[in-house]
């Protein structure tokens, strides 16, 4: 395939990687076409009405932080592009984002910062998507069709993910109320590709320890980026491809040092975890009924190139929602079989189950800073559920739900069991507060399948979490992330918060402090932060620090990525104001 087109235009790029399994494009599929699920892009399947422009916002100056957290968000500065007209751009230090005043549901009164008391200060972590670049499964061929169905830097996912880790344990507090962070909480998409060995990576970078991103041959890389294939970008050779083209450099040494072993210090908070659809679906889409996709992903062979032809057909498919069983790419492969090349088998690369995913989790060896488990019980395990709840602080409920489409598809839905737990739930603390996180948002909640363990069971969208959550005043918050691009909604009631991923550029998570101002009001006040890694680049260091700020460069000049995740102004640092009850 000597083109690579501009994304296709009735497709979402994050979309498409949820249901292709490359998240390239990352949002819901794994190679997303277009840029993912997210408000104002192209839907792959009936949801909610999407969010509009931000109703009022007050821009207030920003305070100079004076604890420990000072100097360590994007309050102060953040990685920016530097001027010039250069194609490949390079990042330095750029000006710092103000924090916006939010008062849809409440004015913010003077003197507050001197009567509040914290209720709950914690990291919020999004779709982290660590990948294994070398698992059959993944679709990055689709990329002559679609730029963005495939990240020319994925492959440095967990030095990545180190670097944030890193930068979260430096801070300390909360960048707004001093107060200590209590907690970190990831809201899915934790893994990519749904396979045993990203899920131990996944844990390993939590909890600390060594994580050797490789798969398959312990001793040679096996992927599209030294397979000659030029609709990839080859950093260890100097013939052109398609990212050269696009100033992307001759880097000697990339694939060797993106599979070196990694050390992470893991969460010095205790932390949490929230399942995502690509920790749930082959491909962030599939449910594989027949097993062919568990199979395949194990095996021997692996597809790099397809005809143009097949490509559109295929991002055709999943872009409308046709592939919940992955139908479409099980008839692509079986036929392809003439172009694939052999790989390296792997058992580490088979897909794991609920029931997996929970034992994991369970596992001593993953433990960390705590709690055993992160979140998830044996009961989880006994009753087959990945819903919980856990203490925020102070008369604050933690509540994680599912919202996985079982049945297969990128977007999402809970069961009626689910939305009557969370109801009960809504109920028992009614005299506090409750804070809802979850993988999808309300506007890419709009998928019906049935659940094959459930198969009588209805399935409820976004639109009707929103008006439960709404019903009840104790409800106060819901996070959760999905589309890969930061967007804050009121919802008459309660904020909803989405934060952008840590694989898209501009790699960012979450800190939120809940405080009660004493004065009838509650302030919500979200500060995104960036990973540790140096803003400016050195082609040459190939440290892990060095990797790290490599892994946010490339992001940045990835092609057909999407140029607003960083959200509206209004959805970046805030200060959200609520009626207390």
């Amino acid at each position: 395939m000597s083109r690579i087109r501009s994304a296709v235009t009735a497709v979402d790029r994050r979309s498409f990687l949820a249901a292709a399994g490359a998240v390239g494009l990352s949002a819901g599929i794994g190679v997303a076409v277009g840029s993912g699920g997210g408000p104002g892009s192209a839907s792959a399947a009936p949801a909610p009405t999407a969010p509009g422009p931000a109703t009022t916002a007050a821009p207030t100056p920003t305070p100079t932080p004076t604890g420990p957290s000072a100097g360590l968000t994007t309050l102060e500065s953040l990685a920016t592009p530097r001027a010039g007209n250069a194609t490949f751009r390079r990042l330095g230090d750029g000006p710092g984002w103000r924090r916006v005043v939010r008062e849809q549901f409440a004015s913010a009164k003077s003197g507050r910062e001197d009567r509040r008391t914290v209720l709950s200060s914690f990291v919020q972590l999004t779709d982290l998507h660590v990948t294994d670049v070398q698992h059959p499964v993944r679709t990055e061929y689709v990329r002559s069709e679609s730029s963005g169905a495939w990240r020319p830097h994925e492959a440095l996912s967990v030095a990545g993910g180190v670097s944030l880790i890193e930068r979260i344990n430096a801070l300390g507090t909360g960048p707004a109320t001093g107060a200590p962070l209590a907690f970190a909480m990831t809201t899915g998409d934790n893994t990519d590709n749904n396979s045993l060995c990203e899920l131990d990576w996944y844990l390993t970078l939590m909890s600390g320890g060594l994580v050797t991103s490789n798969s398959g041959d312990p001793l040679a890389y096996e992927g599209v980026q030294n397979s000659g294939t030029r609709m990839y970008w080859h950093p260890e050779d100097g013939a052109p491809d398609a990212d050269k083209r696009l100033g992307y450099p001759r880097i000697e040494g990339f694939l060797e040092a993106a599979l070196r072993p990694v050390r992470s210090p893991g969460l010095a908070l205790p932390w949490y975890s929230t399942v995502g659809n690509h920790d749930s679906l082959a491909s962030g889409a599939y449910s594989d009924r027949t097993g062919f996709l568990a199979e395949f992903a194990v095996g021997t062979r692996k597809l790099y190139d397809i005809p143009d032809p097949d490509a559109v057909a295929l991002l055709a498919r999943i872009s409308g929602g046709e592939t919940a069983d992955g139908g479409a790419l099980i008839s692509l492969l079986r036929r392809e079989k003439r172009r694939m090349r052999t790989v390296t088998a792997d058992p580490r690369r088979a897909p794991f189950t609920p029931s997996q995913y929970l034992t994991a989790h369970l596992d001593s060896a993953h433990t960390g800073a705590g709690p055993v488990g992160h979140g998830y019980t044996k009961d989880n395990l006994a009753q087959a559920t990945l819903d919980y709840t856990f203490p925020m602080g102070e008369n604050v409920t933690g509540v994680s739900l599912d919202t996985t489409d079982h049945g297969g598809h990128f977007t999402g839905s809970v069961g009626t069991g689910q939305l009557r737990w969370l109801e009960r739930i809504l109920k028992e603390h009614r005299d506090g507060y409750v804070v809802l996180f979850t993988h999808h948002n309300s506007w890419t909640m709009g998928n019906k399948r049935p659940d094959p363990a459930r198969p009588g069971e209805a399935r409820h969208d976004g639109n009707e979490v929103v008006a439960l959550l709404r019903e009840h005043r104790s409800a106060v918050a819901w996070i959760n992330g999905h589309s890969h691009r930061n967007v804050v909604l009121p919802h008459g009631s309660f904020w909803e918060i989405s934060t952008a991923s840590h694989i898209d550029f501009p790699q960012l998570a979450r800190v939120v402090e809940i405080a009660d101002n004493k004065d009838g009001t509650l302030s919500l006040f979200t500060t995104l932060i960036e990973s540790a890694a140096p803003r400016e680049t050195d082609f040459t260091d190939l440290s892990q620090s060095g990797l790290a700020s490599l892994y946010r460069e490339l992001a940045l000049n990835a092609p057909g990525s999407r140029q607003d995740l960083a959200g509206l102004k209004d959805a970046r640092n805030t200060e959200l104001l609520l009626r207390r009850r």
